[in-house]
This record gives C-alpha cells, structure tokens and sequence, in this order.
C-alpha cells in the first residue's frame, strides 16, 4: 500500500484493520514479538526521517495524530510540554524511536528502561496479552543493550539538543540484575553520568517486580541513599522517582516526604502491579498456568483504580507543588481527565495505547481540551487537582 493510500486510510484505521485482529486473543500473535517488529520498523523510520519521501509520509502521520492547543501546554522541572501525554517507559527500551515520538502526538516520552550493563532480561515467554481484560502481564526483567549502547543509538539519531526538541524525552534507569544492592547507588550513577546530557529528565525505576530485590530499593533510607549519589552528579538532570502500586499507605507517605526533602523533581505512580486485582484464577493459555501462579506484573485496565488512589494519597501527601505523573490503566480521555483531576500534572499511556491504537492520543488531547471548555479552565494546570469531574 502506498503512501497516499495509507494516508487516506488512516493510521488508526489501518491499526483496527490489521493490528486489532492480533490483539484481540490471548493467543494471538506473540505479544513481544509484536512490539519487536514494530520498534524495528519505527527503528528505520527514526534514523531516516530526513529523507524526503519519508518525511513526507512522517509528516502525514504527525498532522493526522498531533493536537495542538495551547492551553495543554505546561513548564514542569524546567522542561516545556506541549501537551500531558507522555508514552511510558517500557516499549522504547534501547530508544531506537527517540525522534518520532512526538509525531504519534505525545507531549513527552519515557525511553528505557536502561541499566549500566547489558542484559537479556527473563526467560520468554515474559509477555502475555489479557485481551477481554484489555491488560497484560509482563515479566520481561529490564532487557536492554546498556547504557553506552543506548547512548550511542541516541547520538546516531541527531536529535535537536535538550529543551529544544518536539516532545520531552526523560530516560527511566534501572539497576542491573548482577549489580548486588549494596551497589546500586553506584550502577545507577553510571548511568545517569552517562546520559545525563541527552535526557531532559530522568527516572530513577526501583519499582519494577521483575528484577529480585529492586523493590527494597523504595524503603525510605535506601531510596534517599540512592538519590543522594545522583544528586552528586555533575550535571544531574531533574529527577523523578517511580513507584509501586502495592506499597502501603505509610511507604507512599514516606516516599511523599523523601521527594519533598531531597528537592526531587517529581513522582511518577504506578510501575505494574504483584496484585492479581480480581484475575488470580484467570488463566494464560501459553502456559496454561492462573494468574495467581505466574510472576511478573500486571498492567491495563484492573490498575486504574488503584493508580488512581495512589495519585490521590500522593497529592494530599505532597502537598500541591511536587509534580505527578499518572500511569497504569489510561485508556480513554475520561481515565486521563480522571487522573489529572486527581492530581497529575502529565499522565502516561502504555498497555492502553497498545489496545486502542494511535487514536488514542488525539481522542485524549481532543478530550482534555472539551473538558477545559467546559469546566471554564484557562489551562490544564487549573484542573491537575481540581476535583472536577468528567462531564
């Protein structure tokens, strides 16, 4: 199909033709494989933009999905957004897309997660699609090339400079699995000293289940510990921090407090979750084995209610001033005016966006921008907290 049939088509139609039928089993075409296939294509796509057939055709696709309304527009930690969706860490992992994020109509994108070393990550199969639950399970263990690989991919790209590109790219860092935890605060450092100077914010991950022993990372002197070391850093970028959905109501505070006191730039709630929220004796035909069986967490849909009370718990905690961004189950404008209404100043889309398709984007912008008008809000910062609800 050539381009101008493609752009008559349209991307998300052409998504719901030929991408929908795959999603809509479990056992469908392999879930990793999948994602695989895509990346490597957005991989080429990325590298060659400047070409001026494919820039054409990249055009087409960012005046077909990009929203532009000023009043979406936020200046958060010193980096402008142009609008709150953010893609979330987890499906740019060596960040071979990093220059056309913005193009699928994202005001920001989340690329990693990386680790100092290079690793595989889990044995497979480590991804599984819930498609009547519209969730996933994923026990993928941070596989990545590493951070001087991801560094190199980045440079290759030649993109625009920090503060100056199209959407906002933050780099979320992990620990390497060999790396003990005694160590971390180092092994993160190398990252962030690495590529610090192509991040416009970075996480610090230390809520992913699939690594052992990272989640310890979140007890409050461990955390603190770890941020200390990056905050030493010569040229350490705003600093954000990624959180569990599983962590008691005290461990959220606390984290609430360490952020404040460390002066870190913001929060970002939920990572997936260990809580089978209901599905536990649902059961994966690719193993044949319930939920409540099988490691790895989950993501979709079942999160919204918890991500969204973590949202809540961390405004009254923080009080107004610490940014927050929302992820875990956005799949509709309505889930996203919900989290930002409930605090979050960004939201960030993943399993939902797989699901949905590229139309998800553009139907959050559009919506955001409807309950704006009728709310009578000048800005989308009048509404992160308001309360308001969806009308």
């Amino acid at each position: 199909m050539g381009s101008d049939s493609m752009a008559e088509a349209g991307t998300g139609a052409l998504y719901r033709r030929f991408v929908g039928p795959l999603l809509s089993r479990d056992d469908g075409a392999d879930a990793e494989q999948l994602s695989q296939v895509s990346l490597q294509l957005l991989a080429q796509a990325s590298l060659r933009r400047h070409w001026p057939l494919l820039n054409t055709t990249l055009a087409g696709l960012g005046a077909e999905l990009q929203r532009r309304d000023l009043r979406l527009e936020q200046t958060l930690f010193g980096c402008r957004f142009h609008n709150p969706v953010g893609l979330a860490a987890g499906f740019d992992k060596n960040a071979v897309a990093a220059g056309l994020w913005h193009l699928f109509g994202f005001g920001f994108a989340e690329l990693g997660t990386v680790t100092w070393h290079a690793q595989p990550g889990n044995p497979r199969p480590r991804l599984f699609r819930l498609a009547e639950e519209r969730a996933a399970l994923n026990r993928m263990g941070f596989n990545n090339q590493g951070a001087q690989a991801v560094r190199r991919i980045l440079e290759r790209q030649q993109l625009p400079a920090a503060g100056q590109r199209p959407a906002v790219l933050g780099i979320n860092l992990g620990k390497s699995k060999v790396t003990p935890l005694e160590l971390a605060p180092d092994d993160y450092a190398s990252s962030l000293d690495l590529l610090a100077p192509l991040a416009d914010y970075a996480v610090i991950n230390v809520s992913s289940p699939n690594t052992p022993g990272l989640r310890e990372l979140q007890d409050e002197r461990q955390l603190r510990r770890l941020v200390e070391r990056l905050r030493r850093l010569p040229a350490c970028p705003p600093l954000l921090v990624k959180i569990a959905p599983d962590l008691e109501d005290e461990a959220i505070d606390a984290i609430a407090r360490l952020a404040y006191e460390e002066g870190l730039a913001g929060l970002i709630a939920v990572n997936t979750s260990l809580n089978r929220l209901g599905l536990e004796q649902r059961r994966l035909p690719q193993t044949g084995r319930s939920l409540a069986e099988e490691a790895g967490g989950l993501s979709g849909a079942p999160l919204r209610a918890r991500a969204l009370e973590v949202i809540r718990r961390l405004r009254v905690t923080a009080g107004p001033g610490l940014p927050l961004i929302g992820v875990g189950g956005i799949d509709s404008a309505e889930a996203a005016w919900e989290r930002i209404s409930a605090g979050a100043s960004l939201i960030q889309l993943y399993t939902g966006w797989i699901y949905e398709g590229p139309e998800l984007v553009p139907a959050i912008l559009e919506g955001l921008s409807a309950q704006l008008d009728r709310h009578g809000f000048r800005q989308i910062s009048e509404a992160v907290g308001s309360g308001a609800p969806w009308r």
